[in-house]
């Protein structure tokens, strides 16, 4: 009789939780799944069966889009904006990560608890100094305007997560490294970054994610039309093709592609890298 009640307990215990997974696959899928079928409609098809499968399935809304010049430039304008903010966000997290990590010295835990302070302020927060801060530089209308602030806001999220992965790795490798006559600079590149490259990968995948998503940023500091980025480009998109809700789907559809690819190719990075982060931290 125990032992029926611990297997039904259990299998309760099962239940509730596939069921409560479902429930959060559900509300993220079925909107993507609406947004995916809506595109493929005409309007007439869209206004008379919006939750319906497309029959027949119909192109022409994406391949309006994509024999346009305008999706391609701020296809170009994205792509330029995310690989500049991976790579600065990288750099620089991964050289300080490595200094609070390996390194000793006055002061150490209250600069990085100061930096992680950073953690509660979106980029959004401190628009306004930015924009001055960035007129005064002249980098207005330019694409550091969106890869500087955005490098400086990943930050602190980034040195945290490889923080904890550099803490784990073994002092007598270092040690065993400088008796081998490497410099310290040589054991972060040779040795500790080849190390950490599940960290480096959810970092990485994380600074595309965010900088392909940010459209807040890009309004405020951009003006010319020829650096409109994905995002930016989708609500002035929205904008100009208000009647014709299947092309917008189509628009929107086509710009959230390349974050699903990262995030699909990228996943068993994502997760590792932050378990181990969040572990050994």
């Amino acid at each position: 009789m125990t032992i029926q009640k611990t297997n039904l307990r259990r299998y309760s215990n099962y239940f509730w939780q596939y069921a409560i997974l479902i429930i959060f696959v559900l509300i993220i899928v079925v909107p993507l799944v609406i947004i995916a079928f809506g595109s493929l409609k005409t309007r007439s098809e869209y206004a008379g069966f919006p939750y319906q499968p497309p029959d027949p399935i119909r192109w022409e809304n994406y391949i309006r889009i994509l024999s346009t010049d305008v999706f391609w430039s701020m296809l170009r304008n994205s792509l330029i904006v995310m690989v500049g903010t991976v790579v600065g966000v990288v750099f620089f997290s991964s050289l300080a990560a490595f200094i609070f990590a390996r390194n000793e010295f006055r002061g150490k835990n209250f600069l990085f608890n100061y930096l992680t302070i950073g953690l509660l302020f979106p980029i959004s927060v401190a628009i306004l100094p930015e924009y001055i801060l960035l007129r005064q530089l002249g980098w207005l209308d330019t694409y550091w305007a969106i890869i500087i602030p955005q490098i400086a806001f990943g930050l602190s999220l980034n040195i945290v997560i490889l923080r904890g992965f550099f803490r784990s790795i073994p002092g007598e490798l270092q040690d065993a490294a400088y008796i081998d006559g490497c410099t310290t600079f040589d054991f972060f590149w040779r040795i500790l970054l080849p190390l950490a490259k599940p960290a480096i990968a959810a970092v990485s995948v994380l600074a595309m994610i965010s900088s392909w998503n940010e459209v807040f940023l890009p309004l405020m500091v951009i003006n010319s039309e020829s650096k409109w980025t994905l995002p930016l480009g989708t609500m002035q998109f929205k904008g100009q093709y208000v009647s014709d809700i299947p092309l917008i789907l189509a628009f929107v559809t086509l710009s959230m592609v390349p974050t699903l690819i990262f995030y699909f190719l990228a996943e068993r990075q994502i997760v590792s890298g932050l378990t181990a982060g969040a572990l050994k931290g």
